[in-house]
């Protein structure tokens, strides 16, 4: 492919759980050439569904080692076949599924040193693994683990202000827990446990990466305010396991020079740099370029909130993650279960199962919903933990229904209000500069938007978010070439597409909603007191990825 010649480049990659996608962005920012292969429809011989295998406990969920790095040799054939000019490659980046884990066998840091251009990777490193299939974030087998983990060091509010999330069945600590103690043999083989992001970044180093600090915060190991690995959780989850990990670094760092073994066999520059991958979350963040004080919002099947936070309050909800773009400040993620299926049942029940029917419902009632409220959880919601129809009337009367435009208000209005009450539970606050990133079915809905753009007193934009965690990682490897920390990521990305303005503020919303706020949030906790409540414990789902908002990663 001609058109592939003589482009500067950064590649971005992601090891998502149903396949490994790569991009090029040349250096005006523009998506080139991507390319993906996909685990149940291009590696059918390692068997997954969702490019998972789920174990006969219905708990455990893992996914092939040797599948993902197979699934690199074959897009980098696809690449070479093509005529991509990879000696115009000037660094590449990555993500990985957030909280899998790979276990290097030792020795296997010496196969990776002395790689042979003359064969594919997983041909050369099936011996490489002391556990050949990783723990995905599917997996929720762990709960004894996680108590275990808050025990030990206080409870799960202060595992939430060190590690940025109280103790959940998929993060990596309670993983490699449960792998010591029920497998210590394999465990005591292990020379390095990497993140599936780190674990994707040594394949190119031919050397151990280090864990970056935004994708390590999503293990309950890391203390998030002084980026280092917190000896009392590494001790509650394994002995030795800090020399295990390595040290973690900085998201923006440049770990190395790519490995001869792609010199040779593929004509990548000995110059090319790899910056550390991250997550999947994080890397979608830096996709969608925000900024201090904005929000992406997620209207998907769930929805989901990610925030850009200076001084974050970690709490027993939501998650905060070290923020891959900017050394100084955080990210959060927080999930709310009843999404888009939620909106289509009121829809159906209310509006005829027609949008433009629930659109002019929301035209036609006025902001605020004449004290109206209701919250609507058909399904238990993660955030917070409430289940059924709730609705109020204006004096805070619990009434059993309410008419059909009110109704749809109420919904719409509920769920942003709480999503607004929930990130500045975190520590979030809107700023006079903040935008809000819609994403997902509803944000194709300009009414629902400007709700979105009342309850926040923000306006609202909606932006392309496909591959969003590919190009972020493009992005982040010409952010590390520009010296990393010392050159803030908004310039490097500011010849990027802008987002779309969608809805404005209208005059009168905050005063409606400052006043509206503070009820909704107790009559929240008033619900909560008279409910009975889950068990003590309920494994949790990751939140939907940003560029898949009907799915996840």
């Amino acid at each position: 492919m001609a058109e592939h010649a003589a482009r500067r480049c950064c590649l971005g990659w992601d090891f998502s759980t149903q396949q490994v996608k790569v991009v090029a962005v040349d250096a005006e920012l523009n998506v080139f050439y991507e390319d993906s292969a996909h685990f149940d429809r291009d590696l059918l011989e390692f068997g997954t569904q969702g490019g998972v295998h789920v174990h006969e406990d219905g708990l455990t969920v893992t996914s092939p080692v040797l599948m993902w790095v197979r699934a690199l040799d074959i897009i980098l054939e696809r690449m070479k076949a093509s005529g991509f000019d990879f000696s115009q490659v000037l660094a590449l980046s990555g993500a990985g599924q957030q909280h899998g884990s790979v276990y290097w066998k030792a020795g296997a840091s010496q196969v990776l040193r002395s790689l042979s251009p003359d064969l594919p990777l997983h041909k050369q490193l099936q011996a490489c693994f002391s556990i050949s299939d990783s723990p995905v974030w599917m997996d929720s087998s762990t709960t004894d683990q996680c108590r275990q983990l808050e025990a030990a060091v206080g409870g799960a509010q202060a595992l939430s202000c060190l590690t940025g999330s109280r103790a959940y069945e998929r993060f990596t600590g309670n993983q490699i827990a449960k792998i010591y103690q029920q497998n210590p043999e394999a465990y005591s083989h292990t020379e390095r446990i990497s993140l599936v992001s780190s674990f994707a970044a040594s394949l190119f180093l031919g050397s151990y990466s280090p864990i970056d600090c935004s994708d390590g915060s999503g293990m309950n190991l890391l203390q998030i305010k002084d980026k280092v690995w917190s000896r009392v959780c590494l001790a509650a989850c394994a002995p030795h396991l800090e020399e295990k990990l390595g040290s973690p670094v900085p998201s923006c760092s440049v770990v190395g020079a790519i490995s001869s073994y792609y010199v040779q066999r593929y004509g990548f520059p000995p110059g090319c740099q790899v910056v550390a991958f991250t997550g999947d979350n994080p890397a979608s963040l830096a996709g969608m370029r925000l900024e201090e004080g904005d929000i992406a919002v997620s209207l998907g099947t769930s929805d989901t909130l990610f925030l850009w936070l200076q001084e974050p309050m970690p709490a027993l909800e939501g998650h905060i993650f070290c923020n891959p773009i900017g050394s100084q400040h955080y990210m959060a993620l927080l999930c709310f279960k009843n999404g888009s299926l939620m909106r289509e049942k009121i829809r159906d029940e209310s509006a005829s199962c027609s949008w433009s029917e629930f659109s002019e419902a929301l035209r036609s009632t006025e902001m605020g919903n004449g004290g109206n409220l209701g919250f609507y959880f058909d399904v238990m919601e993660i955030t917070p933990e409430i289940i059924g129809r709730h609705r109020f009337s204006a004096e805070n009367h619990k009434v059993p229904a309410f008419p059909r435009d009110v109704e749809i208000r109420a919904l719409i209005e509920g769920q942003f209000m709480a999503k607004r009450i929930h990130a500045e539970g975190l520590g979030y606050r809107v700023m006079p500069k903040t935008k809000i990133l819609a994403t997902g079915g509803a944000s194709h809905n300009r009414d629902i938007l400007q709700v979105l753009a009342d309850v926040f007193g923000a306006p609202v934009y909606v932006i392309d978010t496909a591959n969003s965690a590919c190009v972020g990682s493009a992005y982040r490897a010409f952010h590390g070439l520009a010296a990393g920390t010392d050159v803030p990521f908004s310039e490097v990305v500011k010849l990027a597409p802008p987002p779309r303005l969608a809805a404005t503020p209208t005059p009168g919303a905050s005063q409606v909603y400052e006043a509206l706020l503070p009820r909704y949030a107790k009559l929240e906790q008033r619900i909560l007191s008279q409910t009975q409540g889950p068990p003590e414990r309920i494994p949790q789902a990751q939140a939907p990825l940003l560029t898949l908002p009907a799915q996840t990663h």
